[in-house]
């Protein structure tokens, strides 16, 4: 089968960081690392497998003078996407203690643009063993995405992006 696609913004940081980590854990020979502020709609219609990561950023994503990121501009490409056949799964770093009722909320922007044009969406994780008191992120009392706190729970990435991926393989991912 063919290469998986993981799509991350911003470029640097902790979501880059794991980018490279889902990378080394799929097998770098199979996976196809982009920073999403490197492509258009037309760069995800070479995979079937999508993974995309995005991390929410603080108070700038709920003041109305922050300025636009990579990904609020790549937003805007979405429906230009073939979704025919893809399958997509979302990871999302947040911070838990300084933004408890906003944790990882931008899983929950990307999941509802992407159910919105019917797009299969893998890779819901239960709510156990986060501190957060709301996110955006949760449905039916699952993340719809893997949810990371390097800032806060660094020691739990690893072994997280590594449950995950084997559950997104029992999915058929």
């Amino acid at each position: 089968m063919g290469k998986t696609g993981v799509f991350y913004g911003p470029a640097k940081g902790s979501v880059a960081k794991v980018a490279i980590v889902i990378a080394q854990q799929l097998g770098e020979d199979s996976t196809d690392l982009t920073a999403i502020k490197d492509c258009d709609a037309s760069s995800l219609n070479g995979y079937e497998k999508l993974i995309f990561g995005i991390s929410t950023l603080g108070r700038s994503n709920w003041d109305s003078e922050h300025e636009d990121d990579d990904w609020d501009v790549f937003f805007t490409h979405l429906n230009q996407v073939n979704w025919k056949n893809k399958r997509v799964a979302i990871y999302g770093l947040g911070d838990q203690i300084n933004y408890p009722g906003h944790f990882v909320d931008a899983i929950g922007w990307l999941y509802q643009r992407l159910k919105a044009l019917n797009v299969d969406v893998y890779g819901a994780v239960p709510d156990e063993g986060y501190q957060y008191t709301d996110s955006e992120a949760i449905v039916d009392g699952k993340f719809m995405g893997l949810p990371l706190d390097e800032d806060n729970e660094p020691e739990k990435t690893h072994p997280r992006i590594k449950n995950w991926l084997n559950d997104l393989k029992q999915e058929g991912f």
